[in-house]
């Protein structure tokens, strides 16, 4: 083998690599939403998480990419570890399908139509099918499913390109010692472990090591050691990803970490007992591709086998490993390791951008309640909601930044965009909540009240206010268009309530009957209602124009407010529902 050989294999490893790692990608953009609703089953039963794990990791052809989301999803607090432990154990079966994909390269046979199913003989079909899908058509889907193709052929040359580059290793002595060095079981699995630590995938070490089996040169009793092996390496994605996380995490990481390694060191006992008993002639002959593939599955299914009855056990296990800390740890609404599935991570968003929703709108009503029954319990509620809701929207507008500049979906690029656009109001709504608060602590000091006639007036616009948040927060968490489409009638209506108000209370100012401190307030208070109903009316313009698929929320405003009847009879019937009471 010389230098332009060594070049060769360099260069089709780096395509082996590249492929398997675009075609993944493009699989789990294609397969987005879908695996989202996959994911949702998680707490049906040990069966299911399996059979989730499984089919998984055979979607996005990486077992530590899987790992790695589940890693993410227990720090999130969207999985147990319990849930992770199958959904771990079904990741390590799910690996398998990439070594029988690659196996097909080994087809060898004067028949036609068996060898038009070797990679070689339809790859070329493939790649051209999706070079048109991805240069010439305009849909998102049709553009993954070409990248789907093209990763795939790039994988299969890659493939060839190594075991083309590797075939003169047949009549190098050394390269045959090598591997009669790896039969040794211990030697055979730090080699497998140290492989896969470095590339970070036991897929692609499984295909390094079929392509090396075309030499003939790697004998059964060198291949299964380093496959046991390969399974110990692909934990150390996993255990990086955990660097930071909670307890949790870390020990779902160590799940990963304890399974394979029980697994190998129980097997690989029972190979060397057995090969020194019994004389296997199997393991001198060479090692073909698909009796890798064959090894591979037959390894994971025997080691999940070995620990499924035993999962309790391996639970308390890593519980053990990693023990409780005294102190009290943060919980990590969001995760960058969700990364790895940018459907989730948009999903994960999406609560949390609820729950501060939720959060906003209540400290809004509780400063509302403060205005007429100020509490220093209430106050300090109010306060703690308003600095959550600060740290949610940094968390989250960070978050969302990140997860837009990835290669995501149009649909999840659109959400992204609208939950950007609706933190930054949901944010604005506790604040205003903090300084209506202001205004009654500033009332109560002063030992200042308003006149009858201006509390009532104050309970027809809250009432309006309370429900103008219920009906935006309703459209936000239930994506109920109906409920958003009843927002813009009532914030006009509350507009000339605002309006109405500071009229009259300037007329009551004239004739002695309010003061003109409690004038200032008034004026502050009416203008954050006011404000107030401005942003729910930007965030239930934010959700008819995602159902519109149209982010030019004013030119829509302006058109529902100009020509639309229902929006002439939900204003009428507002206006009448709050009606100032007569002077």
């Amino acid at each position: 083998m010389d230098i332009f050989n060594a070049l060769t294999l360099t260069g089709g490893l780096s395509l082996f690599l590249f492929g398997m790692s675009i075609m993944g990608q493009a699989l789990e953009r294609r397969a987005g939403g879908k695996l989202r609703a996959l994911l949702g089953k998680f707490t049906t039963g040990r069966a299911a998480g399996l059979l989730t794990g499984l089919v998984v990791t055979a979607v996005i052809q990486s077992s530590s990419a899987t790992t790695v989301m589940v890693v993410g999803f227990v720090n999130s607090g969207l999985m147990t570890l319990r849930q992770a432990v199958n959904v771990i154990m079904g990741a390590n079966v799910g690996t398998t399908v990439t070594a029988w994909i690659l196996s097909l390269a080994g087809i060898d046979s004067g028949s036609w139509y068996i060898r038009l199913a070797k990679p070689s003989s339809f790859t070329p079909l493939l790649a051209l099918a999706g070079i048109i899908l991805y240069m010439f058509c305009r849909g998102e889907k049709k553009k993954d499913t070409g990248m789907i193709f093209l990763g795939f052929a790039t994988l299969m040359f890659g493939m060839e390109t190594m075991s083309g580059a590797v075939s003169g290793l047949r009549e190098v002595p050394a390269f045959r010692e090598l591997f009669v060095m790896f039969e040794n079981p211990l030697l055979g699995v730090l080699a497998g472990a140290a492989l896969t630590a470095i590339i970070q995938s036991s897929s692609a070490s499984v295909g390094i090591l079929q392509a090396l089996a075309v030499t003939g040169q790697v004998s059964y009793g060198a291949a299964i050691p380093i496959i046991m092996g390969q399974n110990i390496g692909t934990c150390v994605t996993a255990m990086l990803s955990s660097v930071g996380a909670n307890k949790n995490a870390k020990r779902a990481a160590m799940v990963h970490l304890s399974f394979n390694c029980i697994g190998t060191a129980v097997w690989i006992s029972v190979f060397s007992v057995a090969r020194g008993i019994f004389h296997l002639h199997f393991l001198e002959e060479p090692a073909s591709l698909l009796g890798i593939a064959v090894a591979h599955s037959v390894f994971n299914v025997l080691c999940l086998l070995l620990i499924l009855p035993l999962s309790d056990v391996l639970e308390k296990l890593v519980t053990k490993m990693v023990p409780d800390v005294r102190r009290k740890e943060e919980y990590m609404e969001l995760d960058e390791r969700l990364f790895a599935a940018p459907s989730i991570a948009l999903e994960r968003c999406h609560r949390v951008t609820g729950s501060m929703a939720q959060m906003s709108v209540a400290s809004l009503k509780e400063a509302i309640d403060a205005l007429g029954n100020l509490t220093p319990e209430l106050a300090a509620a109010i306060r703690l909601k308003e600095e959550k809701t600060d740290y949610y929207e940094d968390i989250l507008s960070t978050y969302l930044v990140k997860l837009s500049a990835l290669q995501i979906s149009a649909a999840d690029s659109t959400e992204a965009a609208k939950l950007l656009k609706t933190i930054g109001d949901f944010e604005r709504i506790s604040d205003h909540a903090v300084n209506l608060l202001g205004a009654a602590e500033e009332m109560a000091q002063k030992e200042r009240s308003f006149s009858p006639a201006a509390r009532r007036e104050l309970e027809v616009l809250c009432g309006a206010v309370a429900e103008i948040l219920d009906l935006s927060l309703e459209a936000f968490l239930e994506q109920n268009l109906e409920a958003a489409a009843a927002v813009e009638p009532l914030e006009q209506v509350i507009d000339r309530l605002k309006e109405q108000m500071r009229t009259r209370h300037i007329l009551r100012m004239q004739q002695g009957g309010c003061s003109i401190t409690a004038g200032f307030v008034w004026s502050d208070m009416l203008t954050d209602l006011e404000r107030t109903a401005d942003h729910c009316s930007n965030i239930a313009g934010c959700m008819l124009d995602m159902a519109l698929q149209d982010m030019s929320l004013h030119e829509h405003l302006r058109k529902f407010r100009d020509g639309s009847e229902e929006f002439g009879r939900r204003f009428r019937e507002y206006e009448e529902k709050y009606a100032l009471p007569e002077v």
